[in-house]
């Protein structure tokens, strides 16, 4: 298996609680890395269908594998952006598994 279009980016981030100016905390998304990624949106299952109709985007992503990817977990989210300029935050909802001989890896995620 190989990455057969990527290009879509991808910027993976964290949640990660920040100290704000006046001594307080807060918690925002913390970008960590990015990389470029194949998109392949799921079609017709009962589970799919049913996302559609609560206006959520299940989508399958796959990324080269990495020291970083493998950090990746189902408390993050990514931020996909086409090379037409279109940009869409997606949940990730599962941690990535290898496929391809361990050179890739893929993982659900949910927009």
């Amino acid at each position: 298996m190989k990455l057969s279009d990527n290009s879509t980016k991808a910027t993976f981030s964290k949640r990660q609680i920040i100290e704000d100016d006046m001594g307080g905390t807060q918690a925002d998304w913390v970008p960590q890395f990015e990389a470029w990624a194949d998109v392949k949106f799921l079609r017709g299952g009962e589970v799919v269908m049913q996302a559609r109709l609560t206006s959520k985007n299940p989508v399958v992503l796959t990324i080269r594998n990495s020291e970083r990817a493998r950090q990746i977990n189902s408390e993050w989210q990514v931020e996909l952006r086409s090379r037409s300029g279109v940009t869409k935050v997606y949940a990730v909802r599962e941690d990535p598994r290898p496929v391809g001989g361990d050179a890739l890896l893929e993982m659900l995620v949910e927009g």
